[in-house]
């Protein structure tokens, strides 16, 4: 496995990486993780080989799931752009019940390329939300 990166290559990744966020429905309305956090809070996990066949999003509408979120070719394209700047480097980020909360962008361009795993870490207890039920278009970028 590549190694994972180091702690100074991590915080100047940290520093420019777009602000970012998780979103999932809930009870109260829809909850949101701030990516930037969500690494952090990861830093410490163990990085284990996922084999990309357990990674259910990817046969569900992943990136066009939300109101007004459609495929275009142009958002498509958008999606593509992110796939090819993305570092594989980078183990992705798995909730408590195994679902992505950081990494789609690595996962899709891995199956591009014909890997079979990819590195992953997987909190014990999934962080509670930074924000619920505030629209994607209201949350600070």
């Amino acid at each position: 496995m590549t190694p994972r990166p180091t702690p100074a290559e991590s915080d100047a990744a940290l520093a420019r990486l777009r602000r970012q966020y998780h979103f999932r429905p809930g009870p109260q309305g829809l909850r949101a993780w701030d990516v930037h956090r969500l690494i952090r809070l990861a830093a410490a996990l163990p990085v284990v080989r996922l084999p990309l066949a357990d990674i259910r999003e990817l046969d569900v509408p992943y990136w066009f799931s939300h109101e007004g979120d459609l495929p275009t070719p142009r958002a498509m394209v958008e999606h593509v752009k992110l796939m090819d700047a993305c570092d594989l480097r980078w183990p992705i980020i798995l909730c408590a019940d195994g679902g992505v909360m950081d990494g789609m962008h690595r996962v899709a361009q891995a199956l591009r390329l014909g890997h079979t795993h990819i590195p992953a870490v997987r909190f014990a207890e999934t962080p509670a939300p930074d924000h619920v039920g505030v629209a994607p278009a209201d949350l600070p970028y």
